[in-house]
């Protein structure tokens, strides 16, 4: 390999000779699993009614899969519902909030929504705990006999809690987890959660527009004890004569699922299945320590998760020692050359790199991109 000194006396790398071989690193959509092919997915319930026996089979097999992969127990409830994961937790919201006061944790732009959604939306008063990005809020200072919402794993900021020893064995609340880049990628304690919500573009690189909507037994009884003071839009009602719609557990989606992203969620599935929970876990985290050891040989290039335990291993947030514009153009160079995709920072989050870890991504192409952030930066740099 050779350098080349340009006229600012920068030195730019010539090109690496190797790309990653599948340069997805997309917080969401994320990375398709390793051996995915659209002529895989089963077809037989294209062209159905996903109210057909076929339809609801299918539905059914998709939860059930997701169930055992989760090892959840049979007291939680698992719906495929509109809306992404967006949808799942507004409808979370939308349905059990106002029945005991609320706090709600923001750490990042989504917690942040959840915020404005309880403030302006449902007009009540919650009490918010902040943080700045890359920054976990102290998670001591919350009032169980709240409901508290919360991200378990901040998309983007790539902050997470590191466990669930924060939340009150015997809290009076329900708690509300946005899980939705952390479910499958860390092992959730699932006695301590009462609504977790996620969606399959996430750790399982399935498609988009449908979310998970997973309810313990308090969030069940809540929903048939309490009824909000607002009205609620016909695909957030989840009771039906004071009862919970049992059917929207068992396959019956409030609306119209698209049957191609069903299957494209049990083709990832079986194969996170032959994996293992713990599998997926192991994965995520070897490529998070991959991207890891990149970062610390590199002096312009840092976590914006200060904290190593609160740091997360799926949507990994980078500060780069480079003024806003020769980031971006960081960006557009990898797209370009085909070396790496979608890897800019969130919108609402300071400049920097958002490199996806999920077990969807192979650990030699995390490898394979240290050298390609390297000849980026230095090229942006240049120019």
């Amino acid at each position: 390999m050779t350098d080349t000194t340009l006229a600012d006396a920068t030195i730019a790398p010539a090109k690496p000779a190797t790309k990653p071989a599948r340069p997805y690193f997309s917080s969401g959509p994320c990375a398709k699993p390793p051996g995915w092919d659209a002529a895989k997915l089963a077809d037989a319930t294209l062209g159905r009614s996903h109210r057909s026996k076929i339809g609801k089979q299918r539905l059914q097999y998709c939860i059930d899969l997701m169930r055992e992969l989760l090892q959840l127990p049979d007291t939680h409830r698992i719906g495929i519902v509109p809306g992404s994961d967006t949808g799942a937790f507004e409808m979370a919201m939308w349905t059990m909030l106002g029945a005991r006061p609320v706090t709600a944790l923001a750490w990042e732009s989504f917690g942040e929504g959840w915020v404005t959604d309880a403030v302006k939306q449902l007009k009540i008063d919650p009490t918010v705990i902040r943080a700045d990005y890359g920054q976990l809020p102290d998670l001591g200072q919350v009032d169980w006999s709240n409901d508290v919402l919360f991200t378990w794993n901040g998309t983007t900021s790539g902050v997470r809690v590191p466990n669930g020893d924060w939340i009150a064995d015997d809290r009076e609340g329900l708690s509300f987890a946005d899980a939705t880049s952390g479910v499958f990628a860390y092992d959730l304690p699932w006695d301590k959660i009462d609504v977790a919500t996620f969606s399959w573009q996430k750790v399982l690189g399935g498609e988009g527009a449908h979310g998970v909507l997973i309810l313990g037994p308090r969030a069940v009884e809540r929903l048939e004890t309490y009824t909000p003071a607002w009205p609620l839009p016909k695909v957030f009602r989840l009771v039906s004569k004071g009862k919970l719609a049992e059917g929207v557990f068992k396959g019956e989606t409030i609306n119209t699922p698209s049957m191609l992203a069903v299957e494209d969620a049990i083709f990832s599935l079986e194969w996170a299945k032959s994996l293992g929970e713990n599998g997926l876990i192991a994965r995520s985290d070897a490529n998070a320590k991959a991207l890891d050891e990149i970062v610390a040989a590199r002096d312009w290039l840092g976590h914006l998760a200060a904290e190593p335990a609160s740091r997360s291993t799926t949507s990994v947030c980078l500060t780069v020692d480079a003024e806003e514009a020769v980031i971006k153009k960081m960006v557009s160079l990898l797209e370009a050359e085909g070396a790496a995709y979608d890897i800019g920072g969130y919108r609402d989050a300071p400049p920097g790199l958002r490199i996806w870890c999920g077990a969807t991504v192979d650990t030699a192409d995390i490898v394979a991109l240290g050298p390609w952030l390297d000849w980026a930066y230095a090229t942006a740099k240049a120019a």
